[in-house]
């Protein structure tokens, strides 16, 4: 008899382990022993239906099997090989991949696990709590997702090793213990190789604990690959409102979904996109905009702009001494430069954590923040005192179409506000990261194809609405702003900040120090 897989055998364990004797007639998913060589496939209706009674129950599921609709794993695999090992060996994993599908589903999947993961360090490896839940969740079936979450108790199974998944299913599904392939470390670095662990009767009192008492199990995944295409193709993606945890931040350069043929296009797109970045970041730089917005646009750069005349009038009243203020929020360090390419006059800025280099090469003045209050409020005063000032006031980047808690250091400031709504569409790599090199960053927003930014200046706020001749508190004026933007953006108010977003991708607050700037 052919050797199971690890997923099937660690499914029949929990099963054995976790199942009492019932009435067979009241099951609906049978897992059969661990001697079967196929799964009997019956009609039974649907788990869902039975969300009262199921609900009490300890779900055992395969992963892959239950929840995602693709059989294919590449995807999950060349974005680790490209965001953890880099250019060279996601083009090596990509050609060595058609010769790997020969030799049989488990070798190949180890050799898959070797070319990814062998030299990669364990302590820097954040793909799976900060990458790989974003392209996991876009391929999750909603039929499958219903069934997984009307248990109390789940324990997830998978093929794939441990630390790819773990994160995507304890944070976003809820479960309580998941089960995959554990790999070797050596001096720090993983060798690519799976460790040969047993299971034994002890395994699942460190996993439910307490809770394995007088509990019944369900098993719920499908040993057979075409029965589970044919089920699953029918199924609809998981909706973004059915999320059970929102997405709001994740990291990584890949925008796209990883699969063959758009990895294929990727490759071929990368020397081309690589002549046009020597292009567009030189003519954005040195060149004026008159002359560099019509280069860039044909280049394939595209900015749509929305504007109301309050939002550019000037203001000659003495008793305004300073300049607009203009209020975004934050998508890329881009942002700044786009308003003042837009609005075709000299603006200044404020930024944190950006690199040297970058602030070097920036056409517009910049002062460096230093999270203290006090300096920082005079800082900004001097810049109002030259002009016009474009501030992202979310502190740091985010993504996903939701918007991060706006620092009132602005309200107390300004005399006239303008909030700026800004969203970016690109379609092969995010210009932003939290764990990588942010010198790149603009070097990776120009590597798209057809990068586009959409900027809305709204209707200067009225005096009502500010601190100086309202009286309004500076928290006010802030969440005021926020919410006109996130209303004109169709975005979603968080109170997350920055030091939330670096925590969850990073691992640490996100500040650096002078001395650490590249």
């Amino acid at each position: 008899m052919a050797r199971k897989s690890f997923s099937q055998n660690a499914l029949s364990f929990l099963y054995k382990h976790l199942r009492r004797p019932e009435n067979p007639t009241s099951t609906q998913w049978k897992i059969i022993n661990a001697h079967a060589s196929q799964l009997k496939y019956e009609k039974y209706a649907s788990l869902v239906h039975r969300a009262e009674e199921l609900s009490n129950q300890t779900l055992i599921f395969h992963s892959e099997a239950s929840l995602l609709k693709s059989s294919s794993l590449f995807p999950y695999f060349m974005l680790v090989a490209f965001e953890a090992g880099g250019l060279l060996r996601a083009v090596i994993f990509f050609l060595l991949y058609p010769l790997v599908c020969l030799f049989g589903e488990e070798l190949g999947l180890k050799i898959q696990i070797f070319l990814c993961f062998f030299g990669i360090k364990k302590e820097s490896f954040r793909l799976g709590t900060a990458v790989l839940p974003r392209l996991f969740l876009q391929d999750v079936g909603d039929e499958g997702f219903e069934v997984v979450k009307i248990c109390e108790r789940k324990v997830g199974v998978s093929d794939l090793p441990r630390i790819m998944v773990e994160g995507f299913l304890k944070d976003y599904l809820g479960v309580d213990a998941v089960l995959g392939k554990e790999l070797k470390v050596v001096c720090g670095y993983y060798v690519g190789l799976v460790e040969d662990i047993k299971a034994d009767g002890n395994v699942l009192d460190e996993i439910l604990g307490e809770k394995r008492t007088g509990s019944v199990a369900i098993g719920f995944c499908s040993y057979k690959k075409l029965l589970d295409q044919h089920l699953f193709a029918h199924c609809k993606i998981l909706p973004r409102e059915k999320y059970p945890k929102p997405l709001i931040f994740h990291d990584g350069r890949l925008a796209l979904r990883p699969t063959q043929l758009a990895t294929l296009a990727m490759f071929m797109w990368i020397p081309l996109g690589i002549f046009l970045v020597l292009i567009r970041v030189p003519v954005g730089i040195t060149l004026p905009h008159w002359m560099s917005n019509p280069i860039l646009a044909f280049s394939g750069t595209r900015t749509t702009v929305a504007r109301s005349k309050s939002s550019i009038a000037s203001t000659n009243n003495e008793k305004r001494p300073n300049g607009i203020l203009y209020v975004c929020n934050h998508r890329t360090l881009l942002d700044p430069l786009y308003v003042q390419s837009v609005l075709d006059k000299p603006l200044s800025t404020v930024t944190y954590s950006i690199s040297k280099f970058t602030e070097l090469i920036a056409p517009i003045r910049t002062i460096h923040l230093t999270r203290d209050r006090e300096k920082d409020g005079m800082a900004m005063k001097k810049l109002l005192s030259y002009g016009d000032v474009v501030v992202c006031t979310e502190g740091t980047t985010c993504r996903e179409p939701y918007l991060l808690r706006f620092s009132p250091l602005f309200a107390e400031l300004a005399y006239d506000i303008v909030p700026v709504a800004i969203d970016v569409q690109v379609s092969m790599f995010y210009g932003t990261t939290a764990g990588g090199c942010k010198c790149l960053d603009y070097a990776f927003h120009f590597l798209n194809p057809y990068p586009t930014y959409c900027i809305k200046f709204l209707e200067k706020l009225p005096d009502s609405h500010t601190c100086k001749f309202g009286g309004v508190s500076k928290i006010e004026v802030a969440n005021h702003v926020q919410h006109e933007i996130a209303k004109a953006l169709g975005f979603q108010c968080t109170s997350l900040t920055r030091k939330d977003k670096y925590m969850i991708l990073a691992g640490n607050e996100g500040i650096i120090q002078d001395s650490k700037r590249p």
